[in-house]
């Protein structure tokens, strides 16, 4: 499984539309809107890269209302619970 984050710059009057159609793309887990330099943050989850190209440059990009997208794929992930036990000194 590949996970890439998006960064979304949209039409500031669009965003909620924007996020709702980016939201209902195959191969898009979640969208959220966030504060700073970019409005939108989409989680892509798919089998290959192929799929993220297919799902970014194929589709998301032609969504009405962007107007740029920045895309990073995660290599590895990191959850509390794995945090939490690479820092456990292991006295429970």
């Amino acid at each position: 499984m590949i996970t890439a984050i998006v960064f979304v710059k949209a039409d500031v009057a669009r965003i909620p539309e924007v996020a709702e159609q980016i939201a209902a793309l195959d191969g898009v887990s979640e969208v959220y809107s966030v504060t700073g330099q970019i409005d939108l943050i989409a989680l892509v989850r798919v089998r290959d890269h192929d799929e993220v190209a297919s799902v970014v440059a194929d589709t998301l990009n032609k969504v009405p209302g962007v107007t740029s997208t920045e895309t990073h794929i995660a290599f590895r992930a990191y959850s509390r619970h794995d945090l939490e036990s690479a820092f456990s000194l292991g006295l429970d």
